[in-house]
């Protein structure tokens, strides 16, 4: 039932042709229109139980990847608002935390009619200089000094005194000489939506390079508890008692001065002044459900795309992305007896914070004779392009436009892609993939051209975006293949001891096809294993199916079972 044996691949020759292409013309079937029903209540709006609400927080701390907690807990910890934190919490998957941190970011470009964001870019320089310039046993970005700067900026002038040591109070402080600790004093012009001639001072009390914000100016003075030291202007006349700093009450501990006698009145002022600066600043530009309500898209040019993942060094992955579309949806012209369609693409890949990490753009063409127009107006042609991602990244951010040229139309796909984990103590899969095409290629060809992985051309097929699974007629062949990573190998026969079972179930999940296969039978292989099979769609009825391909490891005890559905026509 089964062809082309099991063969044992390796990767080598893949990035040679990493940046290869393809566009062809390949046969889609189709499937009864699938039905669906759509929620009529909001998911953010619905009334959840307080225990409900406790438990389903503490779900989502186990659930949110590491990028997430990341960028909500460090990234923009000190600029997101409650009540972009509160929606982002409530969020159920990560592609809708992928379309908040996008919107997230739009709403604060001030430029947003233009590719670059100015504001993520200085976001993320603020934080770079934040963690060089002042960490104390902690990341820069955690210390006052680096929450200041990150959300407001260079200050326009700084007073610093690093040693601390001698210092003269200005009246407003009650003047007279005294030592200080370490501190500085960071003077703003002017502090949308805080004020003018804003003055932060930060002191750095453990002597430890850990300048914390303080209402308080007296904190600095390091005489402050000593007696009979450390005294101001109106102390050493005997017009006041150091021991009256401590019994005035108020958030500051200044000794009495004619320059300070409403001191206690402007605090309110300070407290007021503090709050503001501990709070996330306000979006200044319109926000998001402005801007897409006048993004108003006609005449969209429909199309699917289909992104794999092959291991390809323990730091890099290559990242396979087919992108279909429908000939009747490409507007053709004839050419001297040609009927010519041409189709414009371009991809982008970005990581979560937007840094841009792969591009591509190609004008790609799709000829048929005039006669054979209407008959081929139900075929797919399909696009290959194979990008090499690193691994430690974990997650991107896929974007594809597709411009039909003659018809003037355009469409566009945006997709998060996520890294599987490809740790080297555990064993792991490639994407399992459909293929209506699969042929070894010449050694020559090896890596390089169109669809073709290592040593095989694998042309997969892609599922359309309306959720139907891929399909194949009866008459067609259908081919599966995939790679095994990390196979513990016994350090006597320095080979694998794994067992591979081919399960192919119906849509009532009744095996139709179970097949297994050892690892001991293969020859010389080693800790990677490719798998392919061909499978002849005669043998299967009409209707929907499952193929899952387990792989046993007997030694580590792992396992890996990827499944993909197809249906047959």
């Amino acid at each position: 039932m089964f062809s082309a044996g099991l063969r044992n691949r390796c990767s080598a020759g893949v990035l040679a042709g990493v940046m290869a292409l393809g566009f062809t013309v390949v046969s889609r079937a189709q499937d009864k229109d699938a039905k669906g029903s759509e929620s009529q209540t909001d998911p953010l709006k619905r009334q959840i139980p307080e225990k409900q609400r406790k438990a389903n927080a503490k779900a989502l701390k186990i659930e949110l990847s590491k990028t997430y907690k990341k960028w909500l807990d460090e990234d923009v910890r000190w600029i997101i608002t409650d009540e972009e934190k509160s929606a982002f919490m409530q969020l159920s998957n990560d592609e809708e935390r992928d379309q908040f941190i996008e919107a997230f970011w739009q709403r604060r470009d001030p430029t947003p009619d233009t590719e670059e964001n100015e504001f993520k870019e200085e976001h993320y320089r603020r934080i770079a200089y934040a963690n060089e310039h002042y960490a104390a046993g902690i990341p820069g970005w955690k210390t006052d000094r680096g929450r200041t700067y990150i959300v407001f900026g260079p200050a326009d002038e700084i007073e610093s005194h690093p040693s601390g040591g001698s210092y003269e109070r200005p009246m407003e402080e009650g003047g007279g000489e005294t030592s200080t600790f370490p501190f500085e004093t960071w003077r703003y012009r002017y502090l949308e939506g805080i004020g003018q001639e804003v003055i932060i001072e930060f002191v750095d009390t453990c002597m430890c390079g850990d300048y914390h914000m303080t209402m308080d100016r007296s904190e600095k003075d390091a005489l402050k508890y000593t007696p009979n030291a450390g005294l101001t202007l109106y102390e050493q006349m005997g017009m006041s008692s150091k021991a009256n700093r401590f019994t005035n009450g108020g958030i500051e501990q200044l000794g009495s001065s004619p320059f300070n006698k409403d001191l206690q009145s402007k605090e309110f002022d300070r407290l007021e002044q503090f709050a503001k600066l501990q709070a996330a600043p306000a979006v200044k530009f319109k926000d998001l459900e402005e801007v897409v309500s006048h993004k108003i898209s006609v005449n969209l040019m429909p199309f699917d795309v289909r992104a794999d993942f092959v291991k390809v060094t323990s730091d890099t992955v290559l990242v396979p992305v087919t992108i279909q579309i429908k000939n009747r949806d490409v507007t053709f012209q004839n050419k001297d007896g040609v009927e010519r369609g041409t189709v414009n693409i371009f991809g982008r890949v970005t990581t979560l914070t937007g840094k841009i990490v792969q591009t591509f753009e190609d004008t790609v063409q799709v000829d048929v004779p005039v006669e054979l127009l209407p008959k081929t107006a139900e075929n797919s042609s399909v696009y290959w392009k194979a990008l090499p991602l690193r691994i430690s990244q974990n997650r991107y951010r896929l974007d594809v436009v597709v411009k039909d040229v003659n018809g003037d139309r355009t469409g566009s796909w945006s997709h998060a892609i996520q890294i599987p984990d490809f740790s080297e103590d555990k064993l792991s899969s490639s994407t399992l993939i459909i293929a209506d095409q699969m042929e070894p290629v010449a050694t020559k060809n090896v890596g390089t051209g169109n669809f073709v992985i290592g040593t095989t051309k694998v042309r997969p097929r892609v599922a359309p975006s309306d959720g139907k699974p891929i399909s194949f007629k009866r008459d067609q062949k259908l081919n599966f293949w995939m790679q095994v990573y990390n196979l513990s190998v016994d350090e006597k026969t320095h080979k694998p001891s794994a067992t591979i079972e081919y399960n192919v179930t119906d849509a009532n999940n009744k095996a139709v096809i179970h097949t297994v296969e050892s690892t001991d039978t293969m020859g010389n292989v080693g800790d990677q294993v490719t798998l392919q099979k061909t499978l002849s769609a005669a043998n299967l009825q009409p209707g929907l199916y499952k193929i899952e391909i387990k792989v046993n490891d007997n030694l580590s005890k792992q396992t890996v079972d990827p499944t993909a559905t197809f249906a047959v026509e």
